[in-house]
């Protein structure tokens, strides 16, 4: 059974899944969640809009979260922007075995092309999505007050329409809720940080 808290990676990951389970490419969007959740455990701040880290030593015993400050750490300093892209299927492999681990999903050995082997990763069950997707659409379309969500619900659900998730919106039309998206920014507490990532995740207009 699967046990524990999510991660706003994970918990994003499997907000994306119900799109596209392996086609979409969902790996900006869990980069990103990993990022925010950094920035709001104080481990990542932003200095004129580069991703920079608070201090050389603490780690949060996740290794997920662990290995990008790791990253981060011994590059080169980099906008947001960047590291919203930079090595993102590291971290969103990373998030899928992680979750494998867990329970959530199941991992299920297969050949491509009938010869080379690869690894397909499964949803085990649909009821922690649906609970996601319920949550994620209240703390959007309300009624819940903007003051009771949490911080990493609010950057969840952020995160998630500014790459314009079908789960979320499934008529794509992010402009709909340009007033609530906003105040959920600034509930987070990192809002210049937020709006850098949800930049970075918007979809390039048609």
């Amino acid at each position: 059974m699967p046990h524990g808290p999510l991660s706003l990676p994970a918990r994003l990951c499997l907000l994306a899944w119900d799109t596209t389970p392996e086609a979409m490419d969902a790996a900006h969007l869990v980069r990103a969640g990993a990022l925010t959740e950094l920035a709001l455990r104080g481990l990542l701040t932003d200095e004129d809009g580069i991703a920079t880290p608070s201090d050389m030593d603490t780690l949060v015993a996740d290794p997920v979260l662990d290995g990008l400050l790791e990253l981060v750490r011994e590059s080169r300093p980099h906008r947001w922007r960047t590291w919203v892209t930079l090595h993102a299927r590291v971290t969103s492999d990373a998030v899928r075995e992680q979750l494998t681990a867990d329970g959530r999903l199941r991992a299920e050995r297969k050949r491509v092309l009938g010869v080379f082997p690869s690894v397909a990763h499964v949803l085990e069950s649909t009821a922690v999505l649906e609970a996601l997707r319920d949550e994620a659409r209240r703390v959007l379309e309300g009624p819940v007050p903007v003051a009771e969500v949490s911080e990493r619900e609010a950057a969840a659900v952020a995160l998630a329409v500014a790459a314009e998730l079908p789960a979320l919106l499934p008529d794509g039309d992010r402009e709909r809720h340009k007033e609530r998206v906003g105040e959920l920014v600034e509930r987070t507490g990192i809002g210049a940080i937020l709006d850098a990532l949800c930049s970075a995740l918007a979809p390039v207009p048609r």
